[in-house]
């Protein structure tokens, strides 16, 4: 594959959309990575779920980069879905947030456990698609189950940061 074809198909958002079917592969690639940095791992006695994001969180500095990093890809993937810049900027500002509150020492780690960043992008993502796009419906559910998250007090998760 020629670089030109690479910067095209990674960097350049101009590009005509993808086809159904590589769209539908990376929504369930951010979906996946999102339940893996928000969702992947039940407390039982409590049933809260938590991910790698606050797990990693508990390493100071570096713990955060990393996070932020894997946030910041699934941005990157979100924008092949060429959003609104209403809708990017609510999550990029999601983002900002957790990164910004989740490197305060402790605290931080119980705030990225709790406000999920990656899970409500996930939701804003699906819901804008629901509208925009309701022929992946038919491929795909877009019903926002994949969003869900069980045992926690966030149920308005597409609402404010």
């Amino acid at each position: 594959m020629s670089s030109s074809l690479i910067y095209q198909q990674y960097f350049d958002m101009s590009t005509p959309s993808l086809n159904a079917a590589k769209r539908i592969a990376t929504l369930n690639r951010i979906r996946k990575l999102s339940r893996l940095m928000d969702t992947a791992i039940r407390i039982p006695i409590i049933n809260f779920r938590i991910g790698l994001d606050p797990i990693l969180g508990l390493v100071p500095g570096a713990g955060d980069i990393v996070t932020t990093a894997f946030s910041a890809y699934i941005i990157f993937l979100a924008r092949r879905f060429q959003l609104p810049s209403e809708v990017m900027s609510q999550m990029v500002a999601n983002i900002v947030l957790e990164a910004v509150v989740g490197s305060v020492p402790l605290l931080g780690d119980l705030f990225d456990a709790y406000y999920k960043a990656n899970v409500r992008n996930l939701a804003l993502l699906e819901k804008h698609l629901q509208v925009t796009e309701p022929e992946l419906e038919q491929i795909d559910p877009l019903n926002l189950s994949s969003t869900e998250m069980a045992g926690t007090a966030s149920a308005n998760i597409s609402t404010q940061p």
